[in-house]
């Protein structure tokens, strides 16, 4: 496989990864379980996940209330853009 494809297929196993980990705490959240911890959904969209996790926020309306978590997940996906910006240009 292809560094391209082998690349995209992690990037696409990651953002599923991270839509499943924004549901499963949309669903602890509604019934009173464990939630996931705030930096690691973060940590997720850092990896690359994201885009599918401004999807989730949006369709299961999660973490779109709380303005300190929007700023640090927009950050989060700045920082991504920029070190992926930043490979290719070395490239």
């Amino acid at each position: 496989m292809n560094p391209v494809a082998l690349l995209a297929a992690a990037l696409a196993c990651l953002n599923l990864a991270t839509y499943i980990a924004y549901a499963r705490d949309k669903s602890a959240a509604r019934q009173g379980r464990r939630r996931t911890p705030e930096n690691t959904l973060l940590l997720l969209g850092l990896l690359g996940g994201w885009p599918a996790a401004f999807v989730a926020q949006q369709r299961l309306r999660h973490k779109t209330a709380k303005t300190s978590f929007r700023f640090r997940f927009w950050l989060t996906a700045v920082v991504n853009l920029a070190a992926a910006a930043f490979l290719v240009l070395q490239a």
